[in-house]
């Protein structure tokens, strides 16, 4: 059996483990299945993003009539789309695979591990040991057990990466993030896209009117069907016919389509690690239970990331890494705060958030709500964007930002602001001290913030 002072499984945020335990002057031993650098460089949100920035210019031009231009789309090459992602993943691989290779006091053990004891791991035979272990283990696809879907070759977030022929047309079963943001890319890339989500409308964790718009734009360029109840999926020609049934008339409607895309959710990789040879708890979903020091019922090991299934965000398993890496080596005095955790969704029209949601702030505050159209300032009538806006939720005793949630261009970028606000206290004067520049789109933030109302 090889000792190490630190087993960490997974290279995606586990790698920021890595790092700092090298630093330490700690031997470590990666494991990890591969592709090395997790889900996020490979599998999500990397080569997601480098698909839908054409997609947005695609769909740019089409609106650009509204500013009075006249464009002409002539061509959209989505092979090399694709494989200009594909380049940059591969590109990624060879040099984090370098990095390893090259770290004193790092081994790394290419293969899927698993437990056979507390700190103890097997992986391609060798039985490895560690005083300290971190799991990063990440994610996969959640593919739900409908009748039918095992007999079809379904696509899931991974598998679309992998497309070399762009479908003509394509149903998505799901509209939360992941379902969205594609079928933004492939409406966009000129294939016929159909959404069909369970709930009563899209992205379930937005608010209502966040969502209700956008679906009112995705519904412009895709036929999108709410509260659909996919019962069945078989082949049907050259593609396949997904039935579904609608949850309030129990009408049922086949969908026909070239290909179909699996996007209902995410699942913990832990199932493959056999926690049951450890002192390590999972909850109902098969999520690992961390306390507020991410370390799990075992001491000694903890749990970052997708594994725990708290914020399924890179971001949020960055920062996750950091604090288990500081318990860890220095004591457990680093508490993990959710309370700013900022999320985007790179749909068209993009949507950004932060904090509570005006229903679940009621709940614990008396509130004062903000609401602002991108068009209510200069730079927003220059865009000539009608129909974005930022909502702002607002504890009425303290002035403290309790969430602020927008849907219109760069919204992943002006949520920023609010959210170092929050971080930092979250009082409205932390954002009204600043002098925001006029005209800049900055300025939705601050005006968002000046029309706050008792609800």
């Amino acid at each position: 059996m090889k000792r190490y002072d630190a087993i960490v499984i997974g290279s995606g945020c586990g790698m920021l483990i890595v790092e700092e335990a090298l630093s330490h002057d700690l031997s470590v031993a990666l494991v990890d299945r591969g592709p090395l650098g997790g889900t996020c460089l490979n599998l999500g949100c990397i080569p997601s993003k480098m698909l839908i920035y054409p997609a947005d210019r695609v769909v740019e031009i089409q609106e650009a009539a509204k500013l009075g231009i006249t464009a002409e789309l002539k061509q959209v090459d989505f092979n090399w789309i694709m494989e200009r992602m594909r380049k940059s993943v591969r590109d990624a691989q060879v040099h984090m695979r370098q990095g390893v290779s090259q770290s004193e006091n790092l081994d790394f053990y290419e293969g899927e591990g698993h437990f056979t004891a507390d700190y103890t791991v097997e992986v391609n035979g060798d039985k490895l040991r560690g005083d300290l272990v971190f799991i990063a283990c990440g994610s996969r696809p959640f593919v739900p057990s409908t009748k039918g879907l095992d007999t079809v070759n379904y696509l899931t977030s991974e598998g679309i990466l992998q497309l070399t022929e762009r479908p003509e047309s394509i149903i998505v079963i799901g509209g939360g993030y992941i379902g969205v943001e594609y079928g933004h890319f492939f409406a966009a890339m000129g294939t016929a896209v159909t959404i069909l989500e369970m709930a009563d409308r899209l992205v379930i964790n937005e608010e209502p009117e966040i969502s209700h718009l956008l679906q009112e734009e995705l519904g412009r360029r895709m036929r999108i069907r709410t509260g659909a109840l996919v019962e069945e999926v078989k082949h049907s020609g050259d593609g396949v016919a997904v039935m579904a049934r609608d949850a309030s008339s129990g009408a049922k409607t086949k969908f026909i389509a070239e290909k179909v895309v699996v996007a209902v959710g995410r699942r913990s990789n832990a199932d493959l690690l056999r926690l049951e040879k450890t002192g390590v708890a999972t909850d109902e979903k098969g999520f690992i239970k961390v306390n507020e020091y991410m370390e799990t019922g075992k001491r000694d090991i903890f749990a970052v990331g997708d594994a725990n299934g708290r914020y399924m965000f890179t971001h949020v398993a960055n920062r996750e890494a950091q604090i288990a890496a500081h318990n860890a080596l220095h004591g457990r005095g680093m508490k993990m705060d959710y309370s700013a955790v900022p999320h985007a969704v790179y749909s068209h029209p993009q949507i950004a958030a932060v904090g509570l949601t005006g229903d679940m702030a009621k709940k614990s505050y008396n509130i004062l709500v903000g609401r602002s159209r991108y068009f209510d300032v200069a730079n927003g009538e220059a865009m000539m964007e009608e129909k974005g806006f930022a909502k702002a939720v607002v504890e009425k005793k303290s002035g403290r930002i309790l969430g602020f949630h927008i849907i219109g261009p760069l919204a992943p970028i002006l949520v920023q602001e609010v959210t170092n606000a929050i971080a930092s206290g979250g009082h409205l004067d932390s954002i009204r001290a600043g002098i925001h520049i006029h005209p800049a789109l900055s300025e939705l933030i601050e005006h968002t913030l000046s029309n706050l109302t008792e609800v």
